[in-house]
């Protein structure tokens, strides 16, 4: 499989790793990979097929354990897409607070005024690029009666999916 520069770059972050590991996995200089993610060189075959084996993606099972565990963890939790907020999972705990069933609901209509700030700011915190993988979020309340948000903080993770896709581990702390 040929890697594009964009692809290239997603996959490297999505694994949390610095250009210069890559680099010295290839033994290639960290000049080398950076050109390579911005489309300036392309990677030999010989380094196409290191880079396959470096990148090979986990299989869906490991996506269906993640479910599991978070359907049935004991915490106030709940997994969402980190790009459409669609909900993906919830453990018993965060099911029970709400009126209706919320599996594949974008999350987001649900937000109160300060997880709606949070959002905005994680642009700008390098969340999208990696640079950031796990936030601290204070919370207030929604004032809805059907998906309740209580004041507190919770734990927001990103989580890499078998597809490539970035999902969101919300995890209540208090």
């Amino acid at each position: 499989m040929p890697f594009t520069a964009r692809m290239l770059k997603r996959l490297r972050l999505l694994r949390g790793m610095k250009q210069s590991h890559l680099a010295e996995l290839l033994a290639v200089t960290q000049a080398t990979i950076s050109r390579w993610e911005a489309g300036l060189l392309t990677p030999s075959e010989r380094q196409q097929a290191v880079l396959e084996r470096l990148f090979a993606e986990p299989g869906p099972s490991a996506d269906a354990a993640l479910k599991r565990l978070v359907d049935t963890s004991t915490h106030r939790l709940h997994l969402i897409c980190d790009h459409s907020h669609r909900l993906l999972a919830a453990s018993p705990l965060r099911r029970s607070e709400w009126r209706r069933e919320m599996w594949g609901t974008p999350m987001f209509p649900y937000a109160s005024e300060e997880i709606r700030s949070a959002e905005s700011t994680l642009e700008s915190l390098g969340w999208y690029e990696g640079g950031a993988a796990s936030l601290v979020v204070e919370t207030g309340p929604n004032g809805r009666d059907d998906v309740p948000i209580a004041a507190g903080r919770v734990l927001w993770e990103r989580i890499p999916l078998a597809d490539g896709a970035m999902a969101r581990l919300v995890t209540t702390l208090d």
